[in-house]
């Protein structure tokens, strides 16, 4: 889908007086001036853990990164199929296992560089060669053998076996001039704008202040046209209730992950639109099944209990996940299977009845006998060393689902002799206890996308992490028959014949339930449509706005004035929550133009 806008000169911004006020409270920015930039304003209740692009891996990270650096191919708006990025063209060798990509001419980085194909091949050889850059994106060159650029507009990536998501590859490609200045990506000066604001996105990245506010601002030079206003800006709430407020008082233009409550609440509020979708996401309880680095040691303090399959299938049997839906969701969700989400149908994995974990506390109990973990006195489970089970739940406490959905993961687990202690802290410490495997049970999820490869790669041995606490995944499982499934679809170009290995894949990591899928969440936002319209949603017409896999949603917005209607009078200017702690297939064999993607994704 391509995109034009009229270029526009950058309206003149005056000083601003900025006058911080306590805690918790909301603090204008800046007051609507004739000569203040057109700004649109995005509540964040998540955490950003970084705006480095090879080590963010939260949904709202990932979601920067995909507004400040271009990839080869992204999504498109209509239905997801790939379009040009960086790559206007790619063509396929007759065995697959050379991709030639043409690079577009004419882009550059906002530094005024040319974007050239050494610039891609700096990016994957990064991640092919340290380890530390391949923590956000490094399942997709693990088939790499080659990547070279021939010449300024010639990029070839040859790999080891046919490899079915290579118009899927959603890394940022950075520039080659900044980020080869880098020595460790570890180091915060990759965090800083210095060397994230040269991009070549819609948006640049212009200021970062953690947990409060991140402000990017229209590429005027971008090659599909800038986008209709001057800035966007990211602005940090403690939790969503505060987010919705501001929304209702004008303070921000746009909310998302809104609650039953909220979102029915905002349905006939003056000047607020809302959007329902099905989502991308699936939300799962993980159950430590024993974590252990890439050389096999174990690391992390998990119980050991949760090592025995029995004890995992016993706690899926034990929830309801149409409680969760009904009651957490308030309906707003879909009953759980596989990783991919309904949404990508072709990849939906849908257990059989025999196959399902359904609500059987009896089984469950049954299966807890069977494995030898008899009632105490208490009535709750010992191990045959008199170990009880007593596992921590942890979750976010920022998150409305988490603190009610572990409420009935408390009871439910009591019921059949489990005690649960529930662990409600910052989105931080959540990603740092799962991530080096000190936790029994947490909830968690990911972002999904239209081509599954990343998902399931999260899952294999390969992504078992080389020192504790540099995982992209914290399930933390590794199974040989898990690992042939995953081989074999990610080398199937037939589309049909992998939709099945696909299938059987996410079966197999059912069976073994390193963690259990809770459900899909309905993609619930709302945005001032008295002050910006044009929200491109993604799938075209029916999707969502925020979080897509690309960036159209709020790329393709405009102020209401420029598409012709009446201004608001609203303040331009970005207000700040400032939080009590945390402030927030492919065909192949031709040359393939503009149509059918995987991301960063999207740590919940």
């Amino acid at each position: 889908m391509r995109w034009t806008r009229v270029r526009r000169r950058l309206a003149s911004v005056g000083a601003v007086a900025v006058t911080l006020l306590t805690v918790g409270s909301l603090v204008p920015v800046a007051t609507a001036q004739e000569d203040s930039p057109r700004v649109l304003r995005v509540a964040l209740v998540q955490e950003i853990d970084h705006l480095n692009p090879f080590t963010a891996s939260f949904a709202s990270s990932a979601m920067i990164g995909r507004f400040a650096w271009e990839f080869l191919t992204l999504p498109s708006a209509e239905d997801a199929t790939p379009t040009g990025g960086v790559a206007e063209s790619w063509e396929a060798s007759e065995d697959k296992l050379t991709w030639t990509f043409t690079i577009r001419e004419g882009m550059t980085w906002s530094d005024g560089e040319p974007v050239t194909a050494e610039d891609a091949a700096f990016t994957f050889n990064k991640i092919m060669s340290d380890p530390k850059a391949a923590e956000a994106n490094g399942s997709y060159v693990e088939n790499f053998e080659e990547v070279t650029a021939p010449d300024e507009r010639t990029l070839v990536i040859k790999t080891k076996q046919p490899q079915a998501s290579m118009t899927a590859l959603d890394v940022p490609i950075v520039p080659e001039h900044v980020w080869s200045q880098i020595e460790d990506m570890h180091d915060p000066v990759t965090d800083s704008v210095e060397v994230v604001g040269v991009g070549d996105g819609p948006f640049l990245i212009a200021e970062y202040r953690p947990n409060e506010l991140v402000r990017m601002t229209a590429n005027e030079d971008y090659w599909r046209g800038a986008p209709a206003y001057d800035e966007l800006h990211f602005i940090k709430f403690e939790n969503a209730d505060a987010a919705v407020n501001a929304l209702r008082n004008g303070e921000v233009d746009f909310v998302n992950r809104l609650t039953r409550a909220q979102f029915d609440s905002l349905k006939n509020e003056p000047g607020v639109e809302t959007n329902q979708a099905s989502g991308r996401r699936y939300r799962e309880l993980l159950m430590n099944p024993g974590a252990r680095n890439a050389d096999g040691d174990e690391i992390g303090d998990g119980h050991p209990a949760l090592r025995d399959v029995r004890v995992r299938r016993a706690i899926a049997m034990a929830i309801d996940p149409k409680v969760l839906v009904d009651k957490v969701l308030g309906g707003y969700g879909e009953l759980p299977g596989g990783l991919v989400p309904p949404i990508y149908e072709d990849f939906h994995y849908q257990p059989s009845e025999d196959e399902r974990y359904t609500f059987d506390p009896e089984a469950a109990n049954a299966l807890l006998d069977e494995a030898g973990y008899e009632r105490g006195p208490d009535g709750i489970r010992v191990d045959s060393e008199g170990r009880r089970l007593e596992f921590r739940l942890t979750g976010r406490a920022s998150e409305d689902y988490a603190q009610r959905a572990s409420d009935y993961i408390v009871s439910w687990l009591k019921d059949v002799g489990i005690a649960v202690t529930k662990n409600l802290v910052s989105d931080n410490e959540v990603d740092e206890t799962t991530s080096s495997g000190h936790y029994d049970l947490a909830f968690s999820g990911w972002g999904t996308n239209p081509d599954p490869d990343y998902i399931l790669a999260k899952q294999t041995c390969a992504a078992l992490p080389a020192a504790s606490g540099s995982s992209s995944s914290n399930a933390f499982f590794c199974d040989e028959t898990y690992d042939e499934l995953y081989a074999k679809q990610a080398a199937e170009l037939d589309p049909k014949k992998r939709a099945t290995l696909v299938k059987q894949a996410q079966a197999r990591y059912y069976e073994m339930v390193p963690s259990f899928v809770l459900g899909y969440d309905n993609v619930l936002e709302a945005y001032r449509s008295d002050r910006f319209t044009g929200f491109v949603q993604q799938p075209e017409g029916e999707g969502q706005i925020m979080e897509q896999t690309g960036y159209w949603g709020f790329y393709g917005a405009e102020p209401v004035e420029a598409a012709g209607g009446e201004s608001s009078g609203l303040s331009t200017g970005a207000w700040l929550a400032l939080g009590a702690g945390a402030l927030v297939l492919v065909a192949v064999g031709g040359t393939v133009v503009v149509r059918r993607r995987s991301s960063i994704d999207d740590r919940e």
